[in-house]
């Protein structure tokens, strides 16, 4: 795997700045733990959501979801 290092402008610890980040060789900027671990909480956020939109589809269909 080839990794590169460039600068990236943004916010990081309150502070905005420029910053030395690694890029894969597509170009895709490898994120830092803290950003892996939000990007989780709002997948799993949006699919929490998706899932009671769903129930309350079916409830609406006269069908009782086992859950």
């Amino acid at each position: 795997m080839q990794l590169f290092l460039g600068v990236w402008q943004g916010m990081r610890e309150n502070r905005d700045g420029y910053w030395l980040r690694w890029w894969d060789e597509q170009g895709n900027l490898l994120l830092w733990g803290t950003e892996q671990v939000e990007q989780e909480r709002q997948r799993t956020e949006q699919e929490r959501q998706r899932t009671e939109r769903l129930v309350a589809q079916l409830r609406t269909a006269g069908i009782e979801p086992d859950l």
